[in-house]
C-alpha cells in the first residue's frame, strides 16, 4: 500500500489525491488544501489560582481593520456562565487560530495571565511567536512582544506554553532557521527544529532561542506537561532516520543546556509530509507517563495510547476509536486519567473518551459531546472539581463537560 493510500485510509486527511500528491513534495500542501474551508474555532483553556476557568479565543478586528484580537472570557461556575469577552490587545494583528495552532493561555503563581500566539508574516508559512501578560488579573495587558531573538522571515510557529512549579514560563515552537541555513549551503536537512525560550521574571523578559532538537516535523503541535517534580517536558513528532515520523521526548532546562531526546513511539511511519497532528502528554503523580498520538502503523492509520512507568518503560500501545478517530488529548489528576478524541461517523462529530479511576489499570468508554457542525479539537483541563472537556463548536459555542465521571 503506498503512502497516499495509507494516509487517506486513516480517515484523518480527507483530501483529494491531487492534494496528496502535492504533499509528497510540500509538507504544507495539506494546509493549503484545507485553509479555504477551515473555520477558525481555535480555543485554549486554563484554570487560575482561584479555580476559575478561562478561555482564549480570537475575534476579527471588525470595521475593515486588518488582523484579529485575542479575547479572554472567565467562568466561575465551570462554563455555565461566562464573563463578557475582553480583548487582550490594543491593536489588531494577524493571529493563527485553527487546527494545530491557537492562542495559548497559562497562569503564574500570583495569577499573572500569560498569552502566547503565532503572528503570520508576509511569506507563506512564516511567523513569529508573540507574548502578552497581565499582572493585575486582566484589567490591563502589556503590549505584545516577540519572544525569540531570531527575526528571520522564516517559520517560527506552532508554539506551546507552560509554567513550571518554580513559576518559570516556557514557550516552545517549531523553527526553520537551521533548515534554511542548510539549504543555503546545499545540504540536506529533514523537517524543522524545536526551539524554546524561558522567562523567570513573570514574563517581563525571555532568554533563549535554545534549541531542543533538530529534525522535528514541520506542522504538528508540541505537547508540554509537568513531570511529578514540576519540571517541563516536551513531546513532539520527530523525523528519525531515514525518514520516519515517530515521536520524541525531552525535558526543557531553564539554562538551555541540551538534553538528549528519547524516542517514545515506534510505528515507523515513513511519509514525506506533515500530518498536522501533534501528540498529547500527561504525567501521573507516581511518574507514569501517559501519551496519545496519531500515526500510521502496518499500513493503517489511527490514534494510539500508551503509558510508561516511572523508569520510562513503555507499555504496549492501544488503538483508540475507529479509523476516523483524530486529535486526541490526555489529562491525569491523581488516579484519574482521561483520554478524549474526535470521531466523525459520516453525519456528526463526537468526542469520545476512555476514563480510568485507577491510574490507567482499567478503563470505561464514554461519549462526552456531539455536534453536526464544525468544531475545534478537544481540550482536557484539570480543575479543582476534576478533569473537564472544553470543546468549541460552531453551533453551540464553548461547551464544558465533566470528563472523569465513570
Amino acid at each position: 500500500m503506498n503512502t497516499v493510500h495509507r494516509i487517506f485510509s486513516s480517515g484523518l486527511l480527507a483530501l483529494s489525491l491531487v492534494a496528496f500528491g502535492a504533499a509528497a513534495q510540500d509538507p504544507h500542501a495539506q494546509h493549503k488544501a484545507m485553509k479555504s474551508a477551515r473555520v477558525e474555532l481555535g480555543t485554549s483553556a486554563a484554570v487560575d489560582g482561584q479555580g476559575r476557568l478561562w478561555i482564549a479565543t480570537v475575534e476579527a478586528g471588525g470595521q475593515g481593520a486588518a488582523g484579529s484580537y485575542v479575547v479572554l472570557q472567565m467562568s466561575s461556575d465551570m462554563g455555565q456562565t461566562w464573563s463578557p469577552p475582553a480583548r487582550a490587545q490594543q491593536a489588531a494583528e494577524p493571529i493563527e487560530a485553527a487546527g494545530e495552532s491557537r492562542p495559548k493561555l497559562a497562569f503564574g503563581a500570583r495569577n499573572e495571565i500569560y498569552i502566547a500566539y503565532t503572528r503570520p508574516l508576509s511569506k507563506p508559512y512564516t511567523g513569529e511567536i508573540r507574548f502578552i501578560r497581565s499582572i493585575d488579573g486582566g484589567k490591563t495587558f502589556s503590549a505584545p512582544t516577540t519572544v525569540h531573538a531570531n527575526r528571520d522571515l522564516i517559520t517560527h510557529r506552532f508554539e506551546s506554553m507552560i509554567v513550571d512549579r518554580a513559576g518559570r514560563v516556557y514557550i516552545a515552537w517549531i523553527d526553520k532557521r537551521d533548515s534554511t541555513a542548510a539549504r543555503a549551503r546545499n545540504e540536506k536537512y529533514a523537517g524543522a527544529a524545536i526551539y524554546y525560550a524561558v522567562s523567570d521574571d513573570g514574563g517581563a523578559s525571555f532568554r533563549g532561542d535554545y534549541k531542543l532538537a533538530d529534525h522535528s516535523c514541520e506542522c504538528c503541535r508540541i505537547a508540554l506537561a509537568l513531570d511529578p517534580q514540576g519540571s517541563a517536558v516536551a513531546m513532539w513528532r520527530h523525523v528519525f532516520e531515514p525518514n520516519v515520523r515517530d515521536h520524541a521526548l525531552a525535558g526543557l532546562r531553564p539554562d538551555g543546556k541540551p538534553v538528549a531526546a528519547s524516542r517514545v513511539t515506534f510505528d515507523d511511519w515513513q511519509v514525506d509530509a506533515c500530518p498536522h497532528h501533534g501528540p498529547g502528554l500527561a504525567f501521573g503523580p507516581d511518574g507514569t507517563r501517559h501519551q496519545v498520538w496519531f500515526d500510521v502503523k502496518d499500513d493503517e492509520g489511527g490514534l494510539f495510547y500508551a503509558a510508561s512507568d516511572a523508569a520510562g518503560s513503555l507499555g504496549k500501545p492501544v488503538r483508540l476509536g475507529a479509523a476516523q478517530a483524530e486529535h486526541a488529548d490526555v489529562a491525569a489528576q491523581g488516579n484519574n486519567v482521561v483520554l478524549a478524541w474526535k470521531q466523525f461517523d459520516g453525519k456528526e462529530t463526537a468526542i469520545l473518551s476512555r476514563v480510568s479511576g485507577d491510574a490507567g489499570r482499567s478503563w470505561q468508554e464514554r461519549e462526552l459531546a456531539r455536534t453536526g457542525g464544525a468544531s475545534d479539537q478537544p481540550r482536557l483541563v484539570n480543575t479543582p472539581s476534576g478533569i473537564v472537556l472544553v470543546w468549541r463548536t460552531r453551533d453551540d459555542g464553548v461547551r464544558v463537560v465533566p470528563a472523569d465521571r465513570r
